[in-house]
């Protein structure tokens, strides 16, 4: 295999990949290229959901793998920082069961101002993500046990 047809995991050659799915992977890779960047400036896994956009229209747009790595090794730093002290994960911890927590008063107490099983569904899942991210990034650095 030649030297130009050898790429890494996240790209794809051009003419392995179906057309309908280089579509499919540069919609969904825009879509979460767009939803990293409003979490950069808010709370959430804003470089992740970057990198995975990034990787998913590198699929779709070979060229576009080489904007790919600097944003890895920036995310990665920020997964190596979110797991640093046990300060840090207690408090992640903590805010993930808290928006579990606050997405079952949503749906319990439909009196509340903007409570309703729309909002509670998506603050469980929120918390959820925030929690399964958190236990990926302890696992990635600080290994299994």
């Amino acid at each position: 295999m030649s030297e130009q047809r050898r790429r890494a995991g996240f790209e794809a050659d051009p003419t392995a990949v179906h057309p309908v799915a280089r579509v499919a992977f540069g919609v969904a890779g825009a879509a979460l290229i767009v939803v990293g960047v409003v979490l950069l400036v808010l709370p959430g896994p804003g470089m992740l959901l970057l990198l995975a956009g990034m990787v998913l229209v590198a699929r779709a747009v070979p060229a576009f793998a080489r904007y790919v790595e600097p944003v890895r090794a920036k995310a990665m730093q920020g997964v190596e920082a979110s797991v640093a002290s046990g300060w840090r994960i207690a408090g992640s911890v903590l805010a993930g069961l808290g928006l579990v927590a606050a997405g079952v008063v949503a749906v319990a107490v439909p009196t509340l101002p903007l409570a309703g099983w729309a909002t509670g569904a998506s603050l469980v899942l929120s918390g959820l993500i925030l929690l399964g991210l958190l236990a990926w990034s302890h696992r990635r650095v600080h290994g299994r046990r």
